[in-house]
């Protein structure tokens, strides 16, 4: 899948996100907005890990979206 997929549905794949990364906030989430680079910039920030370690997390998330990221149905706010 690509970036623009997901960041066409960044509110979707903000829960997929907070799973991987447990410590970013709602917060950090919003203003990130789906900007990848924001998002790798926030992950090397908040975990304290190199600029490719954080991508090389990020590319392999991002290789996991499929389709149902953006179906399925929130159960709770």
């Amino acid at each position: 899948m690509n970036w623009d997929r997901i960041q066409g549905n960044w509110k979707q794949a903000t829960g997929k996100a907070k799973e991987q990364w447990g410590k970013l906030t709602d917060d950090d989430l919003d203003v990130i907005a789906g900007r990848r680079d924001q998002l790798a910039g926030k992950i090397q920030e908040v975990y304290g890990i190199a600029k490719d370690e954080a991508e090389k997390q990020l590319t392999a998330w991002e290789n996991t979206a499929n389709e149902s990221w953006f179906t399925e149905t929130k159960k709770h706010n």
